[in-house]
């Protein structure tokens, strides 16, 4: 049963946000450590141990780490072309036309998002900037307890419509057909079966099999993203993926069955997913706990989704709807789904979501799969400072300054004061030399 709190309550429980990656360490997670890497270890500790056997030996140490912690033994990484090419050839023609639907809509999505290459006059010379794109760019699909085809769709079409030279794909061993059919359906690509922190070692490091990448992205377990967190500076980092979340503002006009079917596709995700309804209607709130009963006795993943809801879920009463976006704004939830009377009104006061899912109609499923935009969203909280994944993710901007000397004489001596200020006499001789003025 999932729990209906009032604000207060919920403000000191489901809607409070865990600092840094606490959230992450289970019982499960810490047994897991001490078993693998020996009583007192830390994840952080673990994966140090691991990025650094990566960094010193290569494939060596991946095939180390994935003969013990995959309990595989891999003599070659790669995936074939033609390995994903007869996975694609498995599929059937409705499961080929939805992933080439998804592709579709996601490439129209990004091949609109605008790329600002530009230059001025209007302050003296040639001033402006360039866009070019990341030569060569490492994507992290997960395997953990489902395939996610999707999130290959989702991350390697905006790098080719940024035009990344080359997408080198990293995903547990043994992928799944689906994946292997995506990477064919989005060739060129390059694909190799290791998992964990020990992928994100080696696309950072590169290794004589995977090539070293300028930047990676992409989602994953405690794991990856603690490898990503100690690899920053190494190499690019999209961000720092923490649970799933989806936040539900609805009101007495919402169908309580889609309503109690969104939280539970949230939920279905991972028992650390977050799916929270906000909702000034009692009523409503009630019939959505019956629904959410009903419909999960269906649910292959009902175990899942359960404790879920039950730790990290709930329905929150609130006062009415400018109570329910204070919340929202406040929880800045990776998905923020509006079904109420008048959507756009709300969406419109929203300042914090990685995605806004206008209506009933727009549901977050939608998002997940085929609507357009990538679902790599910003997690944790941090739909409040960065943004779901798009092109300016895969390409760089560089400043271009060329001044002409009439701008470069007037606005040197400004430059000179401004040194002198910083007490940095090297920098306003620079400035004050090319106006023939002694440097002292």
């Amino acid at each position: 049963m999932i729990q209906i709190y009032d604000v207060y309550t919920a403000r000191q429980s489901i809607l409070q946000r865990a600092s840094g990656l606490d959230k992450f360490y289970s019982t499960a997670v810490a047994e897991m450590v001490e078993k693998v890497f020996g009583s007192g270890v830390t994840p952080s500790q673990a994966v140090t141990e691991i990025v650094e056997s990566v960094r010193k030996n290569g494939d060596i140490a991946l095939q180390q780490w994935s003969k013990k912690l995959d309990q595989v033994t891999l003599n070659d990484f790669r995936v074939s072309p033609k390995e994903m090419l007869n996975a694609y050839d498995s599929l059937t023609a409705q499961e080929k036309k939805a992933l080439k639907d998804a592709r579709d809509r996601i490439r129209v999505f990004h091949e609109l998002q605008p790329m600002p290459e530009w230059q001025t006059t209007a302050l003296g010379g040639v001033l402006g900037q360039r866009v070019t794109p990341i030569d060569r760019v490492g994507i992290y699909v997960p395997g953990g307890t489902a395939p996610l085809p999707s999130s290959l769709l989702m991350s390697v079409i905006p790098a080719q419509v940024a035009g990344v030279g080359q997408c080198i794909i990293c995903t547990p061993p043994s992928p799944h057909p689906s994946i292997l059919a995506v990477a064919h359906l989005c060739s060129p690509v390059e694909l190799y079966q290791v998992g964990g922190a020990q992928a994100i070692a080696a696309m950072a490091y590169g290794t004589a099999t995977i090539p070293k990448v300028d930047k990676i992205v992409g989602a994953g377990n405690l794991f990856v993203t603690l490898a990503k967190q100690q690899l920053f500076g190494v190499v690019g980092i999209d961000a720092l993926a923490g649970p799933t979340e989806t936040m539900i503002i609805a009101d007495s006009t919402a169908n309580p069955k889609w309503v109690a079917a969104d939280l539970l596709a949230q939920a279905e995700h991972d028992v650390m997913a977050s799916a929270i309804l906000l909702t000034p209607d009692l009523e409503l709130a009630k019939e959505v706990q019956v629904e959410v009963a009903r419909q999960l006795e269906d649910l292959s993943r009902a175990n899942i989704i359960a404790r879920s809801l039950r730790d990290c879920g709930g329905i929150v009463l609130t006062s009415g709807i400018d109570e329910a976006i204070i919340l929202a704004n406040d929880y800045a939830a990776e998905h923020l789904c509006l079904e109420v009377s008048n959507p756009q009104s709300v969406a419109d006061k929203i300042t914090n979501a990685g995605g806004i899912f206008i209506g009933d109609r727009s549901f977050e499923v939608l998002g997940d799969y085929v609507a357009g935009p990538s679902h790599v969203m910003p997690t944790g909280g941090s739909a409040r400072f960065s943004s779901p994944l798009n092109v300016l993710d895969f390409v760089k901007i560089t400043s271009i300054i060329a001044l002409d000397p009439q701008t470069s004489m007037e606005i040197g001596q400004s430059a000179a004061e401004i040194a002198d200020m910083e007490t940095l006499t090297a920098h306003a001789s620079a400035a004050r030399i090319r106006q023939g003025e002694n440097c002292v």
